[in-house]
């Protein structure tokens, strides 16, 4: 697709909407991530994003020369549904969007960021306030550059950002202290550096 930010070899220099085209083009490279960003369109989520290292990993493919697709353990699709905070809601949502993509070989996170103070302690051993967006949940995901989620509407892509998109283009992972512990942290960044060697790691 032609477009005025082609592939710069600094698009984190980039001006925010240009940072926001080059990162809606990359997300179009991958089809995988199309076809989440469809799917989730069509299904009307309350609040819903796509987002973390499905979108994170898609540039840093990119940027790596690698196969857009190549290497995403899995996709994130969260949403905010406050009137039903059951496990079973969500599961039923998760059965349907992993239906609607059984023509990939993916696994697909579903969560309903509206529940996740339920079951966050035992999980992670920490009280969690319950979020009131799915923005807000945003916000505490373990780094800057992987706080990022984006959906589709009728005028276009919406970008949740935070912390913006600079870390994410520029390939560095940074802590979000938020909520994230170091271990945490040092065991996704560990990972990633592997598998994205131009990944620059900066120490919690």
């Amino acid at each position: 697709m032609a477009s005025p930010v082609g592939r710069p070899d600094h698009p984190e220099a980039l001006p925010l909407h240009l940072q926001v085209e080059y990162l809606h083009l990359a997300l179009q490279e991958n089809a995988v991530a199309e076809a989440v960003l469809t799917l989730a369109a069509e299904m009307a989520l309350p609040g819903w994003y796509f987002g973390a290292g499905g979108v994170a990993q898609t540039v840093w493919n990119l940027r790596h020369g690698f196969e857009v697709a190549d290497g995403i353990k899995d996709y994130d699709l969260v949403y905010f549904d406050p009137g039903d905070l059951s496990a079973e809601s969500e599961w039923r949502v998760e059965e349907a969007v992993a239906a609607g993509l059984s023509e990939f070989d993916i696994v697909v996170d579903v969560h309903n960021e509206a529940r996740v103070h339920l079951w966050y302690e035992q999980r992670f051993g920490r009280d969690l306030d319950p979020y009131q967006s799915t923005e807000a949940a945003i916000a505490t995901w373990p780094t800057t550059a992987s706080s990022v989620g984006v959906r589709r509407d009728h005028d276009g892509l919406v970008v949740c950002a935070p912390f913006g998109l600079s870390d994410l283009l520029g390939m560095v992972a940074r802590p979000n202290k938020t909520i994230a512990t170091q271990d945490v942290y040092e065991e996704k960044v560990s990972r990633w550096a592997t598998r994205w060697p131009k990944l620059q790691v900066i120490p919690w």
